[in-house]
């Protein structure tokens, strides 16, 4: 399942982000939603992303992530990439790059994702509860 931490209440922006909620989806929840259409990252990006009530925001690392594992070929099977996958990043809140993660981070990949959510004061929507854990020193 999914976890959602929300750095910040409210992100100053236009009127479109101040009605919707703004997200950072970690590539694990979107490989979950291609592989897994009925569970709950797919519901998160059909009902929420899709659907209009949240807004993907992304960077140029972060797109280029998803569209580089998309294509490995364990997920081949899976006739990935899905049809969806380039309509959200076409449709996502593009930010410039965020700052250096200044914390330990025990994947740096995850890295991009916690300062992109805490830039863009977005809520962070990834399956990698040890990784935030540790980010933000809970265990």
């Amino acid at each position: 399942m999914p976890t959602l931490m929300r750095r910040s209440l409210a992100f100053a922006g236009t009127e479109k982000t101040s009605k919707h909620a703004l997200i950072v989806l970690d590539t694990n929840v979107l490989i979950s939603a291609g592989i897994s259409p009925d569970g709950p990252p797919a519901k998160i990006v059909a009902d929420h992303v899709l659907g209009g009530t949240a807004i993907a925001v992304t960077c140029s690392s972060v797109t280029a992530e998803y569209r580089e594992v998309f294509r490995r070929a364990k997920f081949l099977r899976y006739e990935f990439p899905p049809l969806w996958l380039e309509f959200l990043i076409d449709e996502s809140m593009q930010l410039p790059e965020p700052a250096a993660w200044t914390h330990s981070c025990p994947d740096p990949k995850d890295a991009v994702f916690l300062a992109l959510a805490k830039a863009a004061r977005a809520w962070l929507v990834t399956g990698n509860r040890s990784t935030i854990r540790r980010a933000f020193g809970v265990e």
